[in-house]
Order: C-alpha cells, then structure tokens, then sequence
C-alpha cells in the first residue's frame, strides 16, 4: 500500500492503533519467552523463513533456493505453510503436484511443483510438522512465513527485506506496513536482502529469470525473445511493480501491466480481455498455478530463482548442516 511508503495527516491518526499493535504483539512475545504461552518444540530442527512486514518480500524463492539448496545435499526436508488464499477448510494436508492452487494456496503448489519436497498445509504450525513426520523421515523443517507465530519453537530464523522499499514510513500496523520494529533483525541469524542496496551484515539476493513458459504447451523460450512485440505483464503478488520493472529491465516493451491483489484468484474472461492471441501475457509463476486449467495459448509465466554470492551460500548454509548433524549424532 502506498499509505504505508510516506508519512502522512492519516498515519499519525493511525498512530495510537499502531501502539496498541505493538504492545499487544510484544506482550504477547514476552508470555512465550517466559513460557507462561506453551510454544511446540518440534523434534527435528525447525527454520523459520519469514518477514517483519506486511507482502511481497521475496520469501516464497529464498525457500525454494532454500530446499533445493540441501536436497542437493542430502538433507531431508519439508516445507509447512499457512496455505494463505486457498479455500480449504481440510487441515492439516499435504500438498501434492496436482493439487489445486484454489484450494490450497497458490505458494505452496508453486513450492512443490519447483522443488518435490514434502509440504503441509494448516493454519496450526504443529499439525502440520505431526502430519509431515508422521509420512516422511525428515532431517529439517522449513516454515514458510510464521516469524510472529511464537506458538511454534524455532532454531534458526531468517528475515527476508524488501531492497528498495525497505520498511517504509517505519511505522507498525495499520499506520504502517510492519509487523515488528527493524530492531527485532538483531535477533536473526541472518537478513536477506532482495534487491536494491543491502546494509551492512545483510546477505544480498537477486531474484534471476532466463526464460519463459507456456502455460499450455511447457515451451520454454528465452525473454529476449520477447523483446520484438509490445506484451500484456500481470501481477498477483504482494509487490507488482518489481514484476513489471525486471521486465522492462530486459527490454521487454509492456503494452499495458495490470496488478492485482495478492493471491487473488483468476477467471478466464477476466485474463482473456486483456491481450489479443497475438499479444503474449506474461505472468509471474505464482500466478500460473492458479489459470491451469483454463490457460491459453499466448499465457507464458516467467520462473525467477534466487542467487546468492558464494560466500553468503556458505555462511546461510553451515549452521542448517551443523544443526542437522548434530540432531543426526544424537540419534
């Protein structure tokens, strides 16, 4: 929301609801720490990828680079999440390729279809770290958001930040889009940056696309391709504009770019109004999950994958490999 990028007459008027935010989340921060709220220590690892505020970070490919980062390792890993914007009421489940974005939420079938790994879905973190363990011998739990959610133990804990709008007028909700001070960064093992200027100690990511694919015939063609005709770009994520700026980036002339709410889901008519068939609509991955089943021919969603410098793979990689080790000996 632009409200929360500048300070205006309307954020100070907001400005006691967001003290009243905040001494309700630190009290009840402090009755977990103090153990007086029960927080579920689950008997694997837990790592919490989260944010301290509000959409559109870049959470959703730290973890997929995350997974395929120790798969490819050997660890043995499964992804929970809330499963926010499906209409299940069914929890805890697992999710599977063929599961649908609708009804499970579009960012966990995103994650399984990139990555295979184990996932499940509830609101309750603990019931969906029972039901993964309960099907599958696992090494390491990754949470997929959940940072405020200290009904659930954690070892390590990663914050995501957004590069160039960093925390905005600063301020919490509602006057504000945080969810925590930035002094709760302190308290992390690490803070990644996506895009823009990382501050010192904060661990840079760039967020890479190659190519494009059709939603219906799994083509891959490479977006340079894609630079001879004027396109159609939508965006169903918490931060649009980044879409259609890394687009333009690469010299893709965008015709029109329509931004939608986050994990809004999609109608036929609704996408088919907005190009022609010889107009290609470019669509985030996340947006794909959710226009499968009545995909058209000129609909390509353009993949992006997380990139770290080699020296930050290593620092964020060696406490998961000692902590996995260590609970390995102790079994």
């Amino acid at each position: 929301m632009k409200l929360w990028q500048t300070k205006s007459v309307l954020t100070w008027l907001l400005s006691p609801l967001s003290m009243l935010f905040w001494l309700i989340s630190q009290t009840r921060r402090w009755l977990y720490q103090k153990n007086i709220l029960k927080s579920y220590r689950a008997p694997v690892p837990v790592l919490v990828v989260g944010n301290i505020s509000v959409g559109g970070n870049g959470k959703t490919p730290v973890v997929v680079w995350l997974v395929e980062q120790l798969q490819a390792k050997g660890i043995r890993v499964g992804v929970i999440s809330r499963g926010y914007g499906g209409k299940t009421k069914q929890f805890p489940q697992l999710v599977t390729n063929s599961s649908s974005a609708e009804m499970v939420g579009d960012e966990p079938v995103l994650i399984v279809q990139r990555t295979g790994v184990s996932l499940a879905i509830s609101p309750n973190r603990r019931q969906s770290i029972e039901l993964l363990l309960s099907q599958f011998s696992l090494d390491l739990i990754i949470a997929d958001d959940g940072l405020q959610h200290y009904a659930l133990a954690r070892d390590i804990e990663w914050v995501v930040v957004d590069g160039v709008r960093r925390f905005g007028n600063g301020f919490l909700l509602p006057a504000g889009g945080l969810r925590e001070l930035p002094s709760r960064l302190k308290q992390v093992q690490a803070v990644i940056c996506n895009g823009g200027q990382p501050q010192t100690g904060e661990h840079f990511m760039t967020l890479e696309p190659e190519w494009a694919v059709n939603l219906v015939t799994h083509e891959r063609r490479l977006l340079t391709e894609f630079t001879k005709t004027p396109c159609v770009a939508i965006a169903g994520i918490g931060h649009p504009p980044r879409f259609f700026e890394m687009l333009k980036g690469l010299g893709i002339r965008l015709r029109d770019e329509v931004g939608f709410a986050d994990h809004q889901p999609f109608e036929l008519k609704q996408l088919q109004a907005l190009a022609e068939v010889d107009t290609p609509l470019l669509m985030t991955e996340k947006d794909a999950v959710k226009c499968q089943a009545f995909a058209q021919s000129n609909w390509w969603y353009v993949p992006v994958s997380a990139k770290f410098s080699e020296k930050s793979t290593a620092c964020l990689l060696q406490p998961i490999l000692e902590k996995v080790a260590k609970l390995g000996k102790k079994h």
